[in-house]
């Protein structure tokens, strides 16, 4: 079976990057966990900065809200372009995205936990415990999403 290639692929074809493009292939899940671990630690880092900076929420509330943005980026880019998820339906798509929610509920409770700690008892720098907070947590999704997004076994007939 031919996949198709993604903008990925094509990208590492480039004349320039062909150099590195066994690495790529041999790593692609985990590179691709990496940029967009990064755009999602992006995307709560600084929608936590303007809940809990701007707008002035406590860092408990400002990190669920961003919580929630970060989630639903990591999920869509998660299940399309790292795990290349094949799951399109019925209860298995409901059990997917179950799973992904609960796994990251579980590091959501962890993640407040450290800046009850360090921000809100100890009184230290928001942002900085909140990127600390965030290379733990990403580290833990990962080893999570690769439970979530595992192959379907195809049923026999």
């Amino acid at each position: 079976m031919v996949t198709e290639k993604d903008i990925f692929d094509k990208t590492m074809e480039l004349p320039i990057l062909r150099i590195l493009n066994s690495f790529y292939k041999k790593n692609k899940e985990l590179l691709l966990y990496l940029f967009f671990g990064g755009l999602t630690f992006l995307v709560s880092i600084s929608s936590y900065a303007v809940f809990n900076i701007r707008i002035g929420w406590n860092a408990l509330t400002a990190n669920i809200a961003s919580w929630m943005l970060a989630v639903v980026f990591a999920y869509v880019t998660n299940r399309t372009w790292v795990f290349e998820s094949s799951t399109d339906r019925g209860s298995n798509l409901i059990k997917e995205i179950t799973s992904f929610v609960g796994g990251r509920i579980a590091t959501l409770v962890f993640e407040e936990l450290i800046l009850f700690i360090f921000i809100t008892e100890l009184e230290m720098n928001s942002i900085l415990i909140k990127i600390v907070a965030q290379v733990v947590v990403i580290a833990l999704n990962y080893v999570i999403s690769k439970f979530v997004f595992r192959p379907q076994k195809s049923e026999s007939v």
